[in-house]
């Protein structure tokens, strides 16, 4: 039976910056593709730290979040994610609790433990890039703590923040996440959208290992999935030769801005394989094929939502894809 029809869906974003374009023209899409989103009833808008990478420009996510969600409503608007170790939980939560005031009802605090930046990139961030990630869950205990109502004797509070109570998703795209969320009772969210390769076992993880906690009752799995939606699988597979342009540039150690797509792509067979891998989830095509990716998914994952991400050069085909998602998923076709 299909189950796109009663599966909320939601948006990743990470501010792409395109060639002959600026971050002042990604923070405008950024609120454009929100704002069609909350038109067509999408659960979220989430964006994602990055540092120092030329083609992204959500680096200051919470400043960003906070711009999305003026220009918004009523669709959620949160991170996907805040890499913890890069801040103090206190910050985190200052920061969060702000925009919880601010946005009540509306705010989620995705979190990742990946430095989301290189070696030098995180010595600016005035984080050892020998450092390791075995703190992560004290960090994430006292950042909850700052979140929660404040204990007795509690010498610090985070204000504001203390007793927001902002809605915290562990992120991941291996088991480490999915471990660490099921024995905190938290609800995971997993990076198909780049890392498909331990989505099953990570998932399976979760759900094995799941405590419920004063959060949740059951486990909850959000999934991330690189989609690109068009009226033909011939336009939709042109226009993720942008998405495949990125991924190779990767693989040669180049990061740039977005391309405009291209017919064909000089790569050898590795380095096809390679892209290909991180798009090993991807859903691409016109509204058939993508209908049938959808369902497929949600039928070999059993995932609670879906959260996508269009990985295209232009604005207008950003927002076709996912009105063409909507479309879909609104018509239970």
């Amino acid at each position: 039976m299909p189950r796109l029809k009663d599966t909320p869906l939601s948006v990743l974003d990470l501010a792409p910056i395109r060639q002959g374009g600026n971050a002042a023209d990604s923070f405008r899409d950024s609120v454009a593709l929100a704002r069609l989103a909350e038109r067509h009833g999408f659960t979220r808008f989430w964006l994602a730290e990055h540092h120092g990478i030329e083609g992204i420009a959500s680096a200051a996510t919470a400043v960003l979040i906070g711009h999305v969600a003026e220009q918004t409503s009523r669709i959620r608007i949160g991170s996907g994610g805040i890499m913890l170790p890069n801040h103090p939980p206190l910050v985190v939560a200052e920061q969060f609790g702000t925009l919880e005031t601010l946005y009540p009802g509306r705010i989620d605090l995705g979190l990742g433990r990946a430095p989301g930046s290189d070696g030098a990139t995180m010595a600016a961030l005035r984080r050892d890039p020998r450092a390791g990630v075995d703190d992560f869950p004290a960090r994430l205990e006292e950042l909850r703590g700052f979140l929660d109502e404040a204990r007795p004797g509690q010498r610090v509070r985070a204000v504001p923040g203390q007793g927001t109570r902002v809605p915290l998703w562990l992120l991941g795209s291996s088991d480490y996440s999915a471990r660490l969320a099921a024995r905190e009772g938290l609800p995971f969210a997993f990076a198909a959208q780049f890392a498909p390769t331990r989505l099953h076992e990570a998932l399976r993880l979760y759900r094995d290992n799941f405590r419920p906690s004063a959060v949740l009752e059951a486990p909850h799995a959000m999934v991330g999935l690189p989609v690109i939606a068009a009226d033909s699988d011939t336009q939709a597979e042109y226009l993720a030769s942008t998405a495949r342009q990125k991924f190779l540039g990767m693989v040669r150690g180049r990061r740039t801005l977005a391309k405009p797509p291209v017919e064909h792509l000089d790569w050898t067979p590795l380095e096809q394989a390679q892209v290909e891998q991180f798009l090993g989830a991807a859903v691409i095509g016109g509204p058939d094929t993508v209908r049938e990716g959808l369902e497929a998914c949600l039928a070999a994952t059993g995932a609670d939502e879906l959260m996508l991400h269009t990985d295209v050069f232009a604005l207008e085909d950003r927002l076709r894809s996912y009105a063409i998602v909507a479309d879909l998923w609104q018509s239970g076709a």
